[in-house]
Parts: C-alpha cells; structure tokens; sequence
C-alpha cells in the first residue's frame, strides 16, 4: 500500500496541551508534531501557520471546515466560509478539503436531522466539489455524529444524494462512539474512501494509543490494502481525562505510527 504519509489533525495535540496546562506557541507545536513522526499536518494554511509548519519540515495534508450542510446552500456562503481555505490549502500543496455535517441544533445539544436534511448536505456537498474543482482537491464529509441515526444519515448524503467525486473522511473514533463500524464502511464503500482519522475507542471512550481500544486498526490496515488506498492516514489522538493518558502525546502518535508502518509492511 503506497500511502501519502501520515498526518495529524490538531484538535488533539491542543486538548492535551490544555490539560497538562501548556499554552505552547504555533513553532513549539510544531516542533512536537514532527518529533512524532508524522509527516503533515491538517491546518488552515494562512501564510504564518504555512510557514511555521514548513520550518518544521512539516507538509500540510488538508483542511478541516465545519459547516451546517444540513442547511439551504445559501446560508452556507462558501464564498466566505470554504473558498478562500479551499484556496490557501491548494497553495500549499495540500489534497483534501474535508467538510464537517455540524449538528443540527448546535454541539451541545444534537438533533435528529431528516431525510430532507441528509439529502440537501449531499447536494451542497456537491455544489460545494464543483466550485473548488479548478483547485484540484478532494472533497469529503468528515462524519462527526455520536448516534446512529445522524451517522448513518451523514453517510447516505454522501453514498445516495452526492455526486460521485463526494468522498469520505472516515473518522473511526466518532463511527464506532456512534455504533457504527468503520471497517465495514470501508469494504462496503471503497471508492468513495478519500481520507481517515484515525482514533481507537473504548465505548465512548478514547484510547491512548491507536493499538488499544475495540477498533481493529490491524484489520483496517489489511482491507486499505486490499483496496489499494494512496491516500493521508492522519491521526486524531485525543487524550481526555478519563482517558488516563500515561505517556506524552509524542509518545503516544510515535507508538501508533510504528504500528501502522508495521501492518503497512
């Protein structure tokens, strides 16, 4: 399996600065992250975190946007809120624009959405692919929801109401918090299988390292080889209190990377 390398998202890395009380600059987190071996970084790459993460020999991988799709596609005004990202992340070199489905509702209190609503974030998904195809980028929904009903919804805009060039950013951790098995996602879907995160669960809960938890990371690895994936495998770590975490988050994304490399093998 020829990959792109590994890359890491951020949310983590700053959750776990928070918790052993550190407000690290954009240099030293970047210094960290290439400490752990990883290759990229997801970011928004204005021209200072670009630079930064550059001087730490770090790629960018893609960009995180987190948009309500559930919405009418003007209320999105991807003019304001996709675009100039779309631009910043096609200038450094970047390949995937992964678009979050955010809770309808709001974060602190989800909603069901409807079967209208999972169908109008397939077609703004699409509009969306469209209007940043010059770009070259790969355009994915990031599945973020923690039940069944708006998981498996989120995954129909994509499989039964987006356009063909609409692909999947699977998030492993939110999928298995929801019920649902990544894994099979991958086998059942296979071309539409743009981008990862990668985190291990126990329950709801996350675990230190990708090689713990209930999440068969090994056999993820073998059904991406047998689809001959070539994309990012960005890790999502994210240390939380009830996580215990024993060791730094260096450590940890150092352990989970030797053990992707070795299934890779």
């Amino acid at each position: 399996m020829n990959i792109k390398g590994f890359s890491t998202g951020l949310f983590g890395w700053h959750e776990r600065y928070r918790m052993d009380g550190k407000e690290p600059s954009w240099e030293e987190i970047f210094r960290d992250v290439a400490e752990s071996g990883v290759d990229a970084v997801e970011i928004d790459p204005v021209p200072e975190l670009a630079a930064a993460a550059k001087a730490s020999g770090l790629a960018v991988s893609g960009t995180y946007i987190g948009l309500a799709l559930h919405e009418p596609f003007e209320a999105l005004d991807i003019d304001r809120s996709v675009l100039p990202a779309a631009r910043r992340l096609a200038e450094a070199g970047g390949t995937d624009l992964m678009i979050n489905a955010d809770p309808k509702g709001g974060w602190g209190a989800p909603e069901p959405k409807t079967e209208e609503e999972f169908k109008r974030q397939g077609d703004n998904l699409t509009r969306i692919a469209a209007a940043v195809g010059s770009l070259g980028l790969q355009v994915s929904l990031h599945n973020h929801a923690a039940t069944a009903h708006n998981a498996e919804g989120d995954l129909r805009s994509v499989i039964d109401y987006a356009a063909e060039e609409v692909g999947l950013c699977i998030d492993t951790g939110w999928a298995h918090t929801a019920g649902c098995d990544p894994v099979a996602w991958v086998r059942k879907y296979p071309q539409r299988v743009y981008a990862f995160h990668l985190r291990n669960q126990i329950g709801d809960i996350p675990t230190e390292v990708l090689i713990d938890g209930e999440i068969d990371m090994r056999g993820l690895i073998g059904v991406l080889a047998e689809i001959g994936y070539k994309g990012w495998l960005a890790l999502e770590l994210w240390h939380r209190e009830d996580t215990h975490p024993q060791r730094t988050m260096i450590e940890d994304t150092k352990r989970s990377i030797d053990a992707l490399k070795r299934w890779i093998k």
